[in-house]
């Protein structure tokens, strides 16, 4: 399915259809670009030994206390593994980890000092994105209330849709 072919559905509105393609493919390429942002970033301030995708776990674990399966629960991280990269940064000293005392299997981690500084330089990066998209009359603060209300209400379909299968 592309955008350039849309899908011929008897009851949907083809224009409709390549407006929704658009904007499927826009989000992917959104994501991509973003891990290419922080993967940049990273390369710039000379932080190599961890990539974009465990920069923005780092990012979003914050001062939490999380499993893994938290993470998952909270919509993150649905196409990677998560357990690999929450170990991988155990190991590199950028989270520590602790089994949780009622569940054996389950694991707890937050950020060392080291995540720490690592959330940090993400959020730095994200505030002078903010800060630049706003100056420079990119988009303004009601532009993206718009887009998240339009993206939280087709997250929301996308979930009842995911619940309506089982």
């Amino acid at each position: 399915m592309s955008i350039q072919d849309p899908i011929d559905l008897p009851t949907s509105d083809k224009g409709f259809m390549v407006g929704y393609l658009e904007a499927l493919s826009l989000v992917e390429r959104l994501h991509r670009l973003l891990l290419d942002v922080i993967k940049d970033e990273f390369e710039r301030v000379g932080v190599l030994e961890i990539n974009a995708v465990q920069a923005l776990l780092l990012f979003n674990i914050g001062d939490n206390e999380v499993t893994a399966g938290e993470l998952k629960t909270r919509g993150y991280y649905q196409g990677s593994n998560v357990s690999y990269n929450l170990k991988k940064l155990v190991e590199m000293g950028y989270m520590h980890h602790e089994r949780c005392e009622i569940d054996r299997r389950s694991v707890r981690v937050r950020l060392t000092e080291k995540g720490r500084h690592i959330r940090d330089v993400v959020s730095e990066l994200f505030g002078r994105h903010a800060d630049g998209l706003e100056h420079k009359g990119v988009l303004g603060k009601d532009g993206i209330a718009e887009i998240t209300e339009s993206l939280k209400r087709m997250e929301r379909y996308w979930s009842d849709q995911i619940r309506y299968i089982y």
